[in-house]
């Protein structure tokens, strides 16, 4: 593990732009703003009146009160399918990881493995209902069975600390969702960023960051807020003084 976090510490500049949007594909095409607004906390800015499957979390088999025997799964009920493609990494997923109100363990672990750290390989036990946030986006969007494009799954507190001081314009928090495993940073193929954006928020289950100058949009379970880094809202309100900082 020494070894590993002694390379990404190195790379830490080009680790930097790996998470905002400079991957291994071409990007030629990144909207450009005409001026770097950095980052802005909002509040419904842009009203949501999109309407779909809700996020309601499932359970686990041992905790079940469906009539089945604990830790067994249902045999019939609605699969919960997702289908990723990790850009750092290179690697596929496809996985049914619910199946009506009861997770599936094994499929959580894959994804676990599949969202960790690519720079130190650590793994970190994702909150599920992050999983089922990523589903009703997807139900939403009319793309069930379509691909999610993961620019930054799981972040270590020191990957988190390396790419928050390579650059003062990267919109890393310093308490960063990714940290404790309740953020995705993703791009969905044919589907604009404000619209992902715009979806996201009308799910109302927790944090929607918007990077239109990187072409990602940041999703996770944590308190519901929304923010823009690279561009300026529609409206733009004070910060709270919490001292914890909305962002990635």
């Amino acid at each position: 593990m020494q070894i590993l976090r002694g390379r990404y510490v190195a790379g830490v500049a080009v680790a930097t732009m790996l998470v905002f949007g400079v991957t291994g594909f071409s990007w030629a095409k990144t909207a450009r703003t005409k001026a770097h607004a950095g980052l802005h906390s909002s509040v419904k800015a842009h009203p949501a009146t999109i309407s779909g499957e809700e996020v309601v979390p499932g359970v686990m088999p041992d905790e079940t009160s469906s009539g089945t025997a604990s830790g067994e799964l249902p045999e019939d009920g609605k699969p919960y399918q997702l289908r990723m493609t990790n850009l750092h990494t290179g690697e596929s997923l496809d996985v049914v990881y619910r199946i009506g109100d009861t997770y599936v363990p094994e499929a959580l672990e894959k994804l676990n493995y599949f969202l960790r750290d690519h720079y130190t390989q650590d793994v970190v036990h994702y909150e599920p209902k992050e999983f089922d946030v990523l589903h009703a986006l997807m139900s939403r969007l009319g793309r069930t069975n379509g691909l999610i494009d993961v620019v930054c799954g799981y972040r270590t507190p020191e990957t988190n600390a390396a790419l928050r001081h390579g650059s003062a314009k990267t919109g890393v928090a310093e308490h960063s969702q990714h940290m404790e495993g309740h953020a995705i940073d993703l791009r969905i193929p044919g589907v604009s960023t404000a619209q992902v954006r715009n979806t996201a928020l009308s799910l109302h289950a927790g944090g929607v960051g918007y990077y239109p100058v990187s072409q990602f949009v940041h999703v996770d379970v944590g308190p519901v807020r929304e923010w823009a880094f690279g561009a300026a809202p529609h409206r733009v309100e004070h910060r709270s003084h919490s001292g914890r900082a909305s962002g990635m």
